[in-house]
């Protein structure tokens, strides 16, 4: 019996790992035949143990055995397997031989016995062998196929996310070309607000500048007047006097009319100065500079800005002093700019110092200064102002477009911004501003000769 299990279970052995490794499940006729094959084993099994030692049993095992190896061998599907189905060959080859001598002819068998066993032996071993190089190919293959499917199970994933990605990316760059499109509509809009704040600002400062001319236009007419009604009442009285023969009293009266003549045409000319100082403001500047005296546009503004004020606050009350250099002559620049800056400069130092009246009463006395300088490398403009003076936190930021001290309505937060530009801009100038918080401030121009 013992005899006989051996190659038996050596055979099912095999064909439980050739099932295996050959993947028959995948086959459903060859899984049929394995499942047979092993079924009718375990009978062999059942009449070993019950007839006992029998070659005819191991005969007919091997000879299905031999069938099973030989089908596969000729079948293309078993093909990776052939080495596996040949080291097997041997086995059941000589199994049969074997058998069949130990049958037919006992005694060659007898004689040959030791050399069949050996021949078992050898082939046995080289089934083993066969066995072990077929299951570590066996595993490398299948942890080869493992890994292969785990790379292609990541590469799909990796697909599939970069298919979620360029969606993404696409509905993103989608949304940045709305965005982009909506903030150039926007800055388009703050451009053309902008634009027109500036020009609200302009018009804000020539209604100032008319005001205060206004008001400054009225002490020469009033001069005009006086002197054309007192030269009036003297041409009345050289005639009495040219009547009477009194010739020493018309000279006296002629002298008189005449000095009153240069008087009406002083005061005419400074009247017909102010008209033109105010179209000069209130034409649209046309970027081409010129000579112009920066003495007179400073000593100008500086009283039509105090009248402005004052034609449209009657308790606006300050006082006002100009420090002219008269060394400096007439220098290049844009005047109608030039003489905004200096009108917004003065507006702001007049405003300062009124919050600072009201805040403090009459113990306060407002002034605001205007100065002229030659220096170095130019010409220097000083506005200065006792009032409160500018908070540390916000002196860098007065500069900004629309940023304003003022409460609403009572500026466009534009004025210093455009004073900038004016002067670093178009004169390649410079504007700075020195404060100290309850003592005042000072603006500088540097304008470049």
């Amino acid at each position: 019996m013992d005899n006989s299990i051996v190659p038996l279970a050596i055979s099912v052995v095999y064909a439980v790992r050739f099932r295996k490794y050959a993947k028959i499940n995948r086959l459903p006729q060859w899984e049929n035949l394995f499942r047979n094959a092993l079924f009718f084993a375990s009978l062999l099994f059942v009449v070993e143990a019950i007839i006992g030692n029998s070659n005819y049993t191991r005969w007919v095992w091997h000879l299905l055995l031999l069938a099973l190896v030989f089908v596969p061998f000729q079948r293309s599907e078993f093909r990776p397997m052939r080495s596996y189905i040949i080291a097997f060959m041997p086995y059941v080859l000589l199994s049969l031989v074997n058998n069949f001598c130990e049958l037919a002819v006992p005694e060659f068998f007898k004689t040959y016995e030791a050399y069949f066993f050996n021949g078992i032996v050898l082939t046995f071993i080289w089934l083993l062998a066969t066995l072990y190089s077929q299951n570590r190919q066996f595993k490398a293959a299948e942890k080869e196929r493992i890994k292969r499917e785990h790379e292609d199970e990541i590469n799909r994933a990796i697909a599939i996310r970069k298919t979620e990605l360029e969606g993404l990316v696409t509905e993103r760059t989608a949304e940045l070309t709305r965005q982009k499109e909506e903030l150039e509509q926007t800055l388009e809009e703050l451009k053309t607000t902008q634009s027109q704040l500036i020009q609200s600002e302009k018009m804000a400062s020539l209604g100032e500048l008319t005001a205060g001319i206004a008001h400054e236009i009225q002490n020469p007419l009033n001069f005009v007047n006086n002197f054309s009604e007192v030269s009036n009442e003297l041409l009345e009285e050289m005639q009495v006097e040219l009547d009477q023969g009194n010739h020493e009293e018309v000279k006296q009266i002629v002298a008189d009319l005449k000095n009153n003549l240069e008087k009406i045409n002083h005061h005419g000319k400074r009247a017909d100065n102010i008209v033109k100082g105010m179209l000069q403001h209130s034409r649209a500047s046309t970027g081409q500079k010129e000579a112009a005296d920066i003495n007179v546009l400073a000593d100008e503004y500086l009283r039509l800005a105090y009248h402005g004020l004052r034609a449209k606050d009657k308790s606006f009350n300050a006082k006002f002093e100009a420090d002219l250099d008269s060394t400096i002559g007439k220098i290049s620049m844009v005047p109608q700019d030039i003489g905004r800056v200096i009108l917004n400069l003065l507006t702001n130092a007049f405003y300062a110092v009124t919050e600072k009246k009201r805040a403090l009463g009459e113990a306060f006395e407002p002034t605001v200064l205007i100065s002229t300088k030659k220096v170095a490398n130019g010409v220097e403009i000083k506005v200065s102002d006792n009032g409160f003076g500018i908070p540390a936190k916000i002196i860098d930021k007065i500069f900004q477009p629309f940023f304003s001290t003022k409460p609403t309505g009572k500026g466009t937060g534009l004025g210093l911004s455009l004073c900038y530009e004016i002067v670093t801009k178009e004169h390649a100038g410079e504007l700075k501003v020195t404060t100290k918080e309850g003592e005042g401030s000072v603006f500088t121009v540097l304008l470049p000769v």
